[in-house]
């Protein structure tokens, strides 16, 4: 099979946003005077969209549908003014990207990260690499559901099978089982490899240049 088409995760997958996101919530619960949470802790909130880590970041006892609402809008608000303050591409990332371009592969992101987000840090560090970046628009469209991704690849006019899918969790090799795309874990993302394998990962890579032997 010639894969003509690759869809990006972003956080863990291409770019390290931990810090941003982790900094920008832990400033929204020391305002409330809520317990924070160390960078490591943040690594297993990501994932399944920044209104999902804002309950889980939330004390238990301050945990209702309102709260959640009033937090998760402060948090977008410190967000958007650090979002690509400390977020740097993973080491051979753009090396990656240059190699991807000059074959002639599409390449696009589809993040559970808010739609705004997702095109603000992909247009910022990565100008020029990506005609399309989705983030979430709707709980509904939220990965694993492969409504985007398959809206991706009829926009590109290719078969699903002829696009793989690459990300650092669970959620994106579901999605990418579920979209009918080849399911490629990274380990030098948020999750550990044994978790990729078990969620449908047909294989897994450890640095960006393996991406090139695939193809």
């Amino acid at each position: 099979m010639k894969y003509k088409g690759i869809i990006f995760d972003l956080d863990g997958t291409l770019v390290n946003s931990l810090e941003d996101i982790s900094d920008a919530m832990n400033t929204v619960l020391t305002n409330l005077n809520y317990p924070t949470h160390t960078y490591d802790a943040y690594q297993y909130f990501i994932g399944s969209g920044l209104r999902n880590l804002v309950s889980k970041a939330l004390p238990a006892s301050n945990n209702s549908e309102n709260e959640i609402e009033v937090c998760f809008e402060n948090m977008i608000a410190e967000y958007r003014e650090i979002c690509t303050l400390k977020t740097k591409p993973y080491a051979g990332i753009v090396e990656l990207l240059d190699n991807l371009v000059s074959r002639d592969i599409k390449l696009a992101v589809f993040s559970n990260k808010a739609d705004e987000l997702t095109k603000k840090i992909a247009s910022e560090i990565f100008p020029n690499y990506f005609n399309t970046a989705v983030g979430l628009s709707s709980e509904t469209l939220k990965k694993p559901n492969p409504f985007e991704a398959l809206e991706i690849s009829k926009n590109w006019n290719l078969k699903t099978e002829e696009i793989i899918f690459i990300g650092d969790s669970d959620i994106d090799m579901l999605t990418a089982t579920n979209a009918n795309m080849f399911p490629l874990g990274v380990s030098w993302g948020y999750r550990t490899e044994d978790e990729l394998l078990a969620s449908g990962a047909k294989l897994v890579i450890n640095t960006p240049s393996d991406l090139i032997e695939i193809l």
